[in-house]
């Protein structure tokens, strides 16, 4: 007879492209994976009471609402997942927080450090209480990133010395396509930078196991109005007969420190033709070196620099085997996970923890870490000077 397990009622709040993956990886997780607790999607949350209800039958939730408070006050909630724009994570989580649920916010945290470090405090506090909080960089779930950071973890590049990071998209690049939330400042906090740069500011750091120290940056809008959106869904919308100003950047570049001597260069972009979701690091050691690249993701390219140079150059793993993270809950070697996975090993890592009673990572002090950099890149655009990142 199979053991019945407790569940962990979910609550999620934003239903738009990433509810359809969050969604898809709580639905998935307990099936694939031997977890702890077993998820329940209780209730989706929007503002739109129709399309709420919509997406609620289409993802597999029980129920749909419209007003996030009822999500928090639900005592089937065990947990609040926060999957809307920037400008609402810091007063939804907080509150979730203070309920004592459980909260997975999207990232980057918030749309400022003052809010990121307000929930990094709340935070803290409600770990106190047994009440968990964890920020969403997915990327981190992926095997391949798994597998870099345990080479270097390992010591195999030896002595860092550069690290070299992309993310690199095109969904921008025509200046007709429609004003949504994402290049409204008030809304995302920043643009490219926030966006996407926020994945491989924390990717590096992961993988490296080290911290930026401190940052030259350089951000610029290409585009300086655009057609209003009448409507959007994810990344696409449509566009109306009205135009508004873009106040985000559409590309940042920064070069940083890190504390343990490495020197980095940064590039996040939405304007780059013909690269879709290009995630792209480099990390060179004096023993060897590291590459990766997203629209490649279950490939990680290794150069092991102590072998003699006639056999040497870099050799391509395919990170499909079952002693890989998380890939023994999938299907055999050489059969290749896709975007959706990474989400899905987030929803397995959260819930182990919780059942664990132990702090899931990247935990909000992370994230307010993660926008302290961003906010010196932003502040060193402006004044074209170094900038340190505060600890």
């Amino acid at each position: 007879m199979t053991e019945q397990k407790a569940t962990l009622g979910v609550g999620m709040i934003g239903y738009a492209f990433m509810g359809a993956v969050h969604s898809h990886a709580w639905r998935s997780a307990h099936r694939f994976f031997d977890l702890p607790l077993t998820p329940r999607m209780q209730v989706l949350c929007g503002r739109d009471a129709t399309r709420v209800a919509e997406a609620a039958a289409r993802f597999g939730w029980e129920e749909s609402v419209t007003d996030w408070r009822d999500v928090i006050a639900r005592d089937d909630v065990d947990l609040v997942d926060v999957c809307t724009p920037g400008d609402t994570h810091a007063e939804i989580a907080i509150a979730a927080l203070e309920a004592g649920k459980h909260v997975l916010c999207e990232k980057p945290l918030a749309n400022s450090v003052a809010e990121a470090e307000r929930m990094a405090a709340a935070a803290a506090v409600a770990a106190e209480r047994g009440v968990r909080a964890m920020v969403g960089f997915t990327y981190r779930r992926v095997p391949a990133i798994a597998l870099a950071r345990k080479l270097v973890a390992d010591g195999r590049l030896g002595e860092l010395h550069h690290v070299r990071a992309q993310y690199l998209q095109d969904w921008l690049a025509d200046p007709e396509a429609p004003l949504s939330w994402r290049l409204d400042k008030a809304k995302a906090g920043s643009g490219a930078l926030g966006d996407i740069g926020a994945h491989i500011i924390d990717l590096t750091q992961h993988i490296t196991g080290d911290r930026i120290l401190e940052v030259s940056g350089m951000l610029e809008t290409f585009v300086k109005e655009r057609p209003v959106a009448e409507s959007s869904s994810g990344l696409s919308a449509t566009a109306g007969a009205d135009r508004g100003p873009v106040t985000v950047d559409d590309a940042a570049l920064f070069l940083a420190r890190f504390a343990g001597g490495a020197v980095g260069s940064f590039e996040a972009t939405r304007f780059a033709t013909g690269r879709k979701n290009a995630i792209r690091i480099e990390i060179n050691g004096s023993k060897g070196s590291l590459a990766f690249d997203f629209e490649d993701m279950n490939v990680l390219h290794f150069h092991d620099g102590t072998i003699p140079d006639a056999e040497g150059g870099f050799r391509r793993i395919v990170v499909t085997e079952p002693e890989h993270p998380w890939v023994a809950g999938w299907w055999p070697p050489g059969h290749g996970l896709g975007y959706e996975h990474g989400f899905t090993h987030q929803v397995v890592d959260l819930v182990r923890a919780l059942g664990e009673g132990a702090e899931p990572e990247p935990t909000f002090a992370d994230g307010l870490q993660v926008q302290r950099v961003l906010a010196a890149v932003e502040t060193s655009s402006d004044t074209r000077t170094w900038q340190e990142i505060p600890t």
